[in-house]
């Protein structure tokens, strides 16, 4: 019993050793380059499926492998690990820094939810809203780790709201699981997790550990630990409750009714949602876009197809929809059919709950004081860039990029990496021209802060995903210059029977199934060779297959481990697995639904997607040679 209770704790170094180990037979008996190259690709596939090494580390494995194999020489792997989209990562990642570090994000979204009022249904809406415009130009993970304090502070005033009127307060602190002193503490200091144990949010957290999820562990640590420090007195049992019976003890202490435990459901999840929605819209949104964008950009170098304002415009209307939808189906699940009562206009008197709400809203707004001059800077750089991706080459006129005597120059990256660079500079101080500075040299040395320091980058630059997307992008050149792409290409002819609507949507269903229980950018890391190879083939468009897959590999919404947003949500406790699944799976559906009827009307005229390319045939050609 010891011995395989050993080799279970052992079990990822086992899995380290082991598969390497019984693969070997593939280059050993078969010594080709296309078997060398499966025998890596299968190696970092496995590591990455299984993460029995973290993601950043398993993607290193191409760049000792492919040179031993004689795949691909040393210097030849180490170009693929920093591309042009690195560096449009490197330019966002800075914006990205100084909207989180001046409060900008928060006051966009504590402004949002003034609007909408306390009405749930309104406040699901507006909160979606929200969260799907700052995801659009930040991670997911760093989004949704944002909003959700906020929308937990909202709910414990939604919640509490006639406790709060009634009861005194000691017994609201008891009640609230927080301490009387720090009643009127910040938003971003609740985090109440009573259904998830320390341990299991860490091992799921550290899982999936992208951009801004080790901030939030700790954060729900800290507050279990003082949970558990508060519940030592009354835990003398030695009985342990099941998961089922102690989920109905917490929920009767946490809610006060069942419509309140259905609000607090719908808001939760809904911020998962919206931000995977609003990652699809840009194609800097999330990892998966990116990675795809420099896939495309590397196997078919002389398409010019896909840029920032194709991309938007044709995600921007699936994205629209797609909030719309998936509102209407949380709102039917959770909060019932009373959309009469959630949209009319009628201004009756609100209830002491709405009012609490609305107050305690509009405190923290008013926290934040007038903007500031460092949020000025950052929302004035933030609408520049925007407007330079958008302008540099529209398609339908000239753009800013063709006034340049040589063309091709400069992309999205130039424009980001530029931008960002001068947040390095500007002083986090507005200029007084013509004014003796009255402070002291130390104050004087503190006004000359740049509104970024690289301190602030380093918090929020994702490097695990930088390095993945370059062993990602290093398995696919080691998968066309071996021959093994052609030769999967020749085995997939068998499906060269069926329509290209059905092979899209085949592979569309595939990878949302799979992206599921392996990350997002592994998953479309795996498959972009695969699915490239497959489209040569069968000659139908890449874009027809790529751009679909792409966005459904980010429909990983039914389970805590798809993405960190999920783990996020679930580590506040108010959802339970079943919750997730119930209402991930439609939210699945219709993206999946919503994609394939975009890429069959607008995506064909927007991409040209009704004949074979010639930048295609170039490289089908190039790759049988």
């Amino acid at each position: 019993m010891g011995l395989l209770q050993g080799l279970l704790q052992a079990r990822k170094l086992l899995l380290v050793i082991c598969v390497p180990l019984l693969l070997l037979p593939l280059p050993t008996i078969y010594p080709t380059s296309e078997a060398a190259c499966a025998y890596v690709l299968l190696v970092t596939a496995v590591y990455w499926v299984s993460e029995a090494v973290p993601l950043g580390a398993a993607a290193l494995v191409p760049a000792f492998l492919y040179p031993f194999f004689g795949v691909l020489r040393s210097s030849e792997v180490a170009a693929e690990y920093f591309k042009n989209t690195t560096l449009l990562l490197v330019g966002v990642i800075c914006v990205a820094a100084a909207v989180e570090k001046w409060n900008l994000h928060k006051r966009i979204a504590l402004r949002m939810v003034l609007m909408a009022g306390a009405k749930p249904g309104m406040l699901l809406l507006c909160f979606m809203c929200c969260t799907t415009m700052l995801s659009m130009w930040l991670s997911n993970t760093s989004t949704t780790a944002m909003v959700m304090p906020i929308v937990e502070a909202v709910l414990q005033e939604l919640i509490n709201a006639e406790e709060e009127q009634l009861a005194a307060g000691t017994e609201e602190a008891e009640l609230m699981g927080l301490d009387v002193n720090n009643r009127q503490t910040s938003m971003e200091l609740i985090f109440v997790n009573e259904d998830t144990s320390a341990a299991d949010v860490t091992s799921l957290m550290q899982s999936k550990n992208l951009n801004g999820v080790p901030m939030v562990t700790k954060s729900i640590n800290t507050a279990n630990q003082q949970q558990q420090k508060k519940q030592q007195p009354s835990q003398e049992k030695p009985g342990v409750p099941t998961p089922s019976s102690k989920t109905q003890e917490l929920n009767k202490k946490k809610y006060r009714s069942h419509h309140d435990q259905m609000i607090c459901k719908c808001l939760s999840l809904s911020i998962s949602y919206a931000a995977t929605i609003g990652g699809l819209t840009t194609i800097i949104g999330t990892s998966t876009s990116l990675i795809f964008l420099e896939h495309f950009n590397n196997q078919y170098p002389a398409a010019e197809v896909v840029n920032f304002g194709t991309w938007f415009l044709f995600s921007f209307p699936i994205s629209l929809i797609m909030l719309v939808v998936s509102w209407f189906w949380i709102h039917w699940l959770f909060l019932g059919c009373n959309f009469k009562e959630t949209c009319s206009l009628s201004k009756k008197k609100k209830t002491r709950r709405e009012e609490l709400s609305e107050k305690r809203i509009r405190e923290e707004y008013e926290k934040l004081g007038d903007i500031s001059y460092p949020e000025m800077v950052t929302a004035f750089f933030f609408i520049l860039m925007t407007v330079l991706w958008f302008t540099r080459e529209p398609g339908f006129v000239p753009g800013w990029d063709s006034f340049f005597e040589k063309k091709g120059y400069r992309t999205d990256a130039t424009v980001s990496v530029f931008l960002g660079f001068l947040l390095f500079l500007i002083p986090a101080k507005k200029p007084c021209f013509g004014k003796k500075s009255d402070g002291t040299g130390q104050e004087a040395s503190k006004g000359i802060e740049p509104i970024i320091t690289w301190k602030d980058f380093q918090k929020t630059m994702p490097w695990e995903i930088v390095i993945l997307a370059g062993g990602g992008y290093a398995l696919a050149s080691g998968s066309k210059s071996s021959g093994l792409s052609t030769w999967i290409g020749h085995q997939m002819l068998s499906l060269s029977s069926l329509p290209p609507w059905a092979i899209t949507l085949l592979a569309c269903v595939l990878v949302s199934i799979v992206t599921e229980f392996v990350s997002n950018p592994a998953t479309i890391t795996i498959f972009l060779p695969i699915l490239c190879t497959l489209s040569e083939t069968l000659h139908i468009n890449p874009l027809y297959t790529l751009v679909p897959v792409t966005m459904s590999i980010s429909f990983a919404v039914m389970l805590p481990v798809g993405n960190p947003p999920n783990a996020i949500v679930f580590s506040y406790g108010h959802c339970q697995i079943k919750d997730m699944v119930k209402a991930g799976l439609g939210v699945n559906v219709i993206g999946l639904v919503i994609v394939m009827v975009a890429i069959n009307t607008w995506g064909v005229s927007l991409f040209h997607l009704d004949a074979f390319p010639a930048w295609a045939k170039v490289s089908n050609i190039t790759d049988q040679t």
